[in-house]
């Protein structure tokens, strides 16, 4: 009986390991620090706000406000402002922010409430000076900078958004709303 056992152990020894080889020629392995790398944002890091950011514009606040209440180009509600265009120039759909997401602000449809609530933000953090245009630009770049485990978006690091776009979200979020 013991021959028999050790004859049944040794052929389906065999046939693992020749099954196995043939496994695992057939199964991808990606090299898992390349895409980690690739993925991997590097340091907070500190942007400075550029000259004639902070725009009155009508057409700048609006794409700020289009921008903040809006995700995809193909999907987003409402006709685009001037000065927006749906996709980027590969034809690519443009990813807005979406910041309702997470905000909430005058006039959101569907805001959330996990990030700060930027409801009269003029009022209580610009005229009172606790904040200013330039905290709200590097909030909006790369919020690393003040809090190393933020859940928001790193927008300029990563080129979610362009400088300009990030300059009409924050004259967006800055502006006296009606």
């Amino acid at each position: 009986m013991n021959k028999i056992l050790t004859l049944a152990i040794t052929a389906a020894a065999v046939l693992t390991n020749t099954f196995a080889a043939d496994v695992r020629s057939a199964i991808e392995s990606p090299d898992a620090k390349k895409i980690l790398k690739k993925d991997y944002l590097g340091p907070a890091k500190n942007y400075k706000m550029p000259a004639g950011c902070i725009s009155n514009d009508p057409d700048a606040i609006a794409r700020g406000k289009f921008i903040f209440h809006n995700l995809n180009g193909e999907q987003a509600k409402g006709k685009l402002p001037k000065g927006l265009d749906r996709n980027l120039a590969n034809a690519e759909p443009k990813q807005y922010g979406n910041c309702v997401a997470c905000h909430n602000i005058e006039d959101a449809q569907g805001a959330g409430n996990i990030g700060p609530d930027l409801t009269n933000y003029k009022m209580y953090f610009m005229d009172s000076k606790t904040r200013d245009n330039a905290w709200v630009y590097q909030k909006i770049a790369d919020p690393r900078t003040d809090n190393e485990n933020t859940h928001m978006t790193v927008n300029l690091t990563t080129g979610l958004f362009t400088p300009t776009e990030i300059c009409e979200i924050t004259s967006y979020i800055v502006s006296e709303k009606k």
